[in-house]
């Protein structure tokens, strides 16, 4: 037993002790050893199961039954036979035990291996979520093995002991015998039913915590709980309201800041005031009715919003010249979607500008292909890039300029109509301006304009 048992705890150790002995050679070696000194309680337990029971519970029945059989022990086999199930009882309790005491202990070490990766590396240990024994196993089969083992203990007891008592009648063993099979019923069940009790808030926080992960900030846990799972409800409550209130912050400041940028181009030319603000609300109004997922229209609206923001890399004397621009300037204006989408792309972190980007690149696609930049057609033209040429033709149309009266909205509502298939997506250029002319019809005797100029 010694030897086996002290042969593979020193093999289930030795990567652990290794890392602090030697060198640590790499940030995934010292996450492999964090891995195995979380798995150590299970493998202790393991081991005391296996190498540990293995090791003393086969030469000692041998030898139990060897002297039975050869009259130096006054006991029969069935009682041997009881003694080694008992073992294996006691053994169960024994590797419990350990596994709780394990996982105590390593905390200290899981610790400090975390202040070394910090230290070396600069980066954290962690499972990620892994698990690796579940609360529901461990609680499951400790509460079953508490209760369960010493009434099974006792009955092999009074077994072995009254097994063979001829004064000891058929009731007694029946009644004893059902008092066992109540008990461990009452084990079974009680455990499981103990084990949904805290098992059943846990998953709920699993479930919040996934809901706020995916950015759902709008409902906290419901407080079910009488116990301390009360106290936990209360402060991640408090937490989630927190985080709500901090991200309803950061979408003001978003807004107000895609605003600002928008704000400060339309400024360079007091000539087309508002006019990003007009096809931030022509898009939208265009996305609703393709029943774009709302999220949708939010990145529709910024990215709207923001569609001729490379215009402030093009020079005033070229972008607010009132006369005909020659090839060259048209050629320089023509790079402000390019020089958009590289201003944007500068801004960190990358991914709270990428939905963006193809709208402000492609919004002077068209679509047979004689757009620019990029020469798309069809259905390659990006989502956003379809719906914001529309809105911004519309608005380009009907806007004064100093060199022109901004056009009626009924000519300019025709031309949309002739341009579906050519210069605009069929789909959106439609919706549009059927939407517009029932808004038209609708608004006839008071005329108000049915988007409200800034």
């Amino acid at each position: 037993m010694i030897v086996l048992g002290w042969g593979v705890y020193h093999i289930q150790l030795r990567p652990i002790r290794n890392c602090f002995v030697n060198n640590i050679e790499s940030f995934g070696y010292l996450q492999s050893v964090y891995i195995r000194t979380h798995r150590l309680p299970s493998l202790v337990a393991k081991r005391i199961m296996g190498p540990h029971l293995i090791g003393y519970l086969l030469p000692s029945t041998a030898l139990c039954l060897w002297f039975t059989h050869t009259g130096q022990l006054t006991i029969n086999y069935y009682q041997v036979f009881l003694t080694a199930a008992a073992a294996i009882l006691v053994t169960g309790m024994h590797a419990l035990i350990e596994f709780y005491m394990t996982s105590n202990s390593i905390h200290p070490v899981l610790l400090e291996l975390n202040n070394w990766s910090y230290v070396l590396y600069e980066k954290e240990l962690s499972l990620h979520g892994r698990v690796l024994i579940s609360i529901k196993s461990k609680l499951r089969w400790s509460l079953f093995v508490i209760v369960a083992v010493p009434l099974l203990l006792y009955s092999m007891a009074i077994e072995y002991r009254y097994g063979g008592d001829i004064f000891i009648n058929d009731y007694f063993w029946r009644g004893a015998a059902a008092i066992l099979c109540v008990g461990l019923a009452f084990a079974f069940i009680g455990s499981r039913l103990m084990t949904r009790d805290t098992v059943t808030p846990i998953q709920l926080f699993y479930e919040k915590m996934a809901e706020v992960q995916n950015g759902y900030l709008r409902s906290g846990v419901g407080d079910l709980f009488s116990d301390e799972f009360s106290r936990l409800v209360s402060g991640f409550n408090h937490m989630m309201r927190g985080l709500k209130i901090q991200a309803e912050r950061n979408n003001q400041l978003l807004e107000s800041y895609f605003s600002t940028l928008a704000a400060a181009l339309d400024a360079r030319d007091p000539y087309t005031a508002g006019h990003s603000e007009r096809v931030a609300e022509y898009a939208v109004r265009i996305g609703r009715l393709a029943n774009l997922p709302e999220k949708e229209i939010q990145d529709l609206r910024k990215s709207a919003l923001l569609h001729d923001i490379g215009k402030i890399g093009i020079k005033d004397a070229v972008l607010l010249k009132e006369g005909r621009l020659t090839e060259e300037e048209w050629d320089q204006i023509k790079q402000h979607p390019v020089l958009g989408e590289a201003i944007l792309k500068q801004i960190e972190p990358v991914d709270a500008m990428a939905s963006f980007l193809p709208g402000v690149r492609s919004h002077h696609e068209r679509y047979d292909g004689a757009g620019y930049p990029d020469g798309l057609s069809g259905e390659d033209i990006p989502l956003f890039g379809r719906i914001i040429a529309v809105a911004d033709a519309f608005d380009a149309m009907t806007s004064d300029r100093p060199y022109r009266k901004g056009m009626d909205e009924e000519k300019a509502i025709a031309i949309l109509e002739e341009g579906g298939g050519t210069q605009w997506d069929p789909y959106f250029s439609r919706l549009f301006t059927e939407d517009y002319r029932k808004m038209l019809a609708e608004s006839a005797p008071q005329k108000p304009l049915p988007y409200e100029r800034k």
